[in-house]
């Protein structure tokens, strides 16, 4: 296909545009130690997106007599997760650095395990609740992490997430009950 010098120019004006990179940035907002605050919101976004995944996995797969109740319950919980990496990423940005940008990045960066097997329906809820604690339990520390370096967003932001995932495990748990 063959361009004008004018189409030509557009591409390259275009390639400019687009050719700056993220990167870490410092923002003097008087919060200290941001890098690790930074660091500990990437934990808790990895693990936010690997489980919102396994959380999907389980809407799609769950059979069974709660079929239609485990689908339901799933998919809000991973719909919120889906709005919550969006806010995590969105508060590492903030903190003046990148935020993960591949899948690897953030497996690389997460806690919680992949699994490897199909579970049957309870052996799938059983992980994600889990992996719901083992999440509370980081953002537990990040939150008190935040709180030792004065930066309330993102406290708060963590203490926002802990109510939705003691909630998940909470109605997860329930669904298990025997």
């Amino acid at each position: 296909m063959l361009t004008t010098a004018g189409q030509q120019k557009g591409l390259n004006m275009t390639y400019q545009v687009l050719k700056p990179e993220a990167q870490d940035q410092t923002h003097d907002t008087g919060i200290g130690k941001n890098t690790w605050i930074a660091n500990a919101v990437t934990e808790v976004l990895a693990d936010s997106m690997l489980l919102m995944v396994k959380t999907q996995g389980c809407h799609w797969n769950v059979v069974g007599p709660l079929f239609l109740p485990i689908h339901e319950l799933t998919e809000r919980q991973y719909r919120d997760l889906f709005e919550a990496v969006d806010d995590l990423a969105e508060r590492i940005r903030a903190l003046g650095h990148v935020a993960p940008i591949s899948f690897t990045d953030m497996i690389s960066q997460a806690t919680l395990a992949e699994e490897e097997t199909v579970k049957d329906a309870h052996g799938m809820i059983k992980q994600l609740i889990a992996d719901n604690e083992t999440i509370v339990r980081n953002l537990r520390e990040t939150a008190a992490l935040a709180s030792r370096h004065g930066d309330g967003a993102t406290e708060d932001l963590m203490n926002a997430r802990m109510v939705k995932h003691e909630e998940a495990v909470w109605m997860l748990k329930a669904v298990v009950a025997s």
